[in-house]
């Protein structure tokens, strides 16, 4: 049977992996099988024609030349075969290497052409439903309070209470008692919140009327507390012994407040 001729031709390819698929291709030879002397020549007879100015490039090829001529050096040498090992094909490992190559190339190509198909798709930006756009994140209560001191709180109340307790007209207590009417939570929110569109920082006793009673003054306070959660205010003291400053948040909306929720008894 006649040796087959093989031919060296100009190809394209990338590195030396892709030269040695490219030569097996052209001239028909199974990967599985390779013929390594004549590969081995028409490998060489290309890295010796290369002007390459690439020293990399070079090395590369000339790393690949020198793995080939140790395998055909090895075949060429005498088989020994003993009984508790057989002698695997100096080929082997250049075959692996071959089609680990031809895999990845495979797979690149396959990815490039979804990129080049992904150009011709338009894509609709993610978009929350209309059921979500309205929710408002939870308001940490923790940090809202950063600052604020409990007792001073309480020590603000009590002089609050001393002095409109001291501006009661004694002189008038025996002329009977009138019945106040009920202090509504929903509107010293309301109150609280026309008069911080007006004045943005202000402190909790200028904030208060100068007839507040006992109960109007727990329900301005409980308006503070219900707009501070509602994310609309803050609530802040310098000094111990200063007074409760209560300013709006910058970006807050005075206008975006839903009372349906509150219970106003």
């Amino acid at each position: 049977m006649a040796e087959p001729i093989y031919k060296l031709e100009k190809l394209n390819f990338d590195g030396p992996l892709d030269f040695l698929l490219k030569l097996l291709e052209k001239n028909k030879v199974d990967i599985y099988d390779i013929p390594i002397a004549e590969i081995t020549n028409q490998y060489l007879d290309y890295v010796q024609s290369m002007e390459e100015a690439d020293l990399d490039i070079i090395s590369a090829f000339l790393v690949m030349a020198t793995t080939l001529l140790d395998i055909k050096s090895r075949m060429l040498l005498p088989k020994e075969e003993t009984e508790e090992e057989e002698e695997t094909d100096p080929r082997e490992e250049l075959v692996n290497r071959l089609l680990e190559y031809k895999r990845y190339k495979y797979i690149s190509k396959g990815l490039r052409q979804y990129e080049e198909l992904a150009e011709g798709y338009l894509y609709k930006d993610a978009e929350l439903p209309e059921e979500l756009k309205s929710y408002v994140p939870p308001v940490d209560l923790d940090q809202l309070l950063n600052g604020v001191d409990t007792e001073l709180l309480g020590e603000i109340y009590e002089r609050v209470m001393k002095r409109m307790k001291s501006a009661v007209n004694t002189a008038v207590q025996g002329f009977g008692v009138i019945k106040k009417e009920r202090v509504s939570l929903v509107k010293c929110i309301e109150g609280l919140r026309n008069y911080a569109r007006g004045h943005r920082k202000f402190s909790f006793r200028q904030m208060l009327n100068s007839g507040a009673d006992k109960t109007e003054v727990v329900v301005s306070f409980l308006a503070v507390l219900e707009l501070m959660k509602l994310g609309k205010i803050t609530a802040t003291q310098d000094e111990p012994d200063d007074e409760l400053e209560v300013e709006v948040i910058s970006d807050a909306d005075l206008d975006d407040i839903d009372l349906s929720n509150i219970i106003d008894e």
